[in-house]
């Protein structure tokens, strides 16, 4: 199966998981395995980062080794997706400086900032692969297109993560 037939299998059993539910965290620890297990032979490690302070991401529900807690704005690349404002994919997280190696296995990264509907940032999706140049143009449509059906059926949530 391919990239994108995967994509194409995994994203409407996400949309009807988180359809109606009212528990955030549930719903962002679900669409975590649920991108995990799809991808187990390359998504080491995937998880969300949430804005609770002014300058930093606090670590929220995600499948993987241990992670680190906190990334200042403009850190590493789930700060520096939140300071561009767009999707970064890293082919080499060895070459992208400041990156901040929470896992000596993490190769290759893929981080997806995640906005309301009134572009209000609120975190990201973090997704790392222990293979150098794993992430390509499917994986950022998809998972932007996931990421957007996220925040559409979670935006009322996010107030209590402020």
């Amino acid at each position: 199966m391919t990239r994108k037939e995967q994509y194409e299998q995994l994203t409407p059993q996400i949309a009807a998981l988180i359809k109606g539910e009212k528990n955030l965290v549930g719903i962002l620890a679900n669409v975590s395995a649920a991108l995990h297990d799809t991808f187990p032979e390359r998504f080491f490690w995937v998880g969300f980062y949430l804005q609770q302070d002014k300058d930093r991401l606090r670590l929220g529900p995600f499948q993987g080794s241990v992670a680190c807690y906190t990334i200042p704005y403009g850190k590493g690349v789930c700060g520096k997706a939140w300071e561009e404002g767009h999707t970064l994919i890293v082919p080499d997280v060895d070459d992208f400086p400041g990156h901040i190696a929470c896992s000596s296995l993490s190769r290759s990264e893929i981080v997806i900032p995640m906005y309301d509907s009134a572009h209000t940032f609120r975190g990201v999706l973090d997704i790392d692969s222990t293979r150098p140049g794993d992430f390509n143009e499917t994986d950022k449509e998809e998972l932007e297109h996931i990421v957007g059906l996220l925040m559409k059926e979670t935006e009322s949530l996010f107030r209590f993560f402020r």
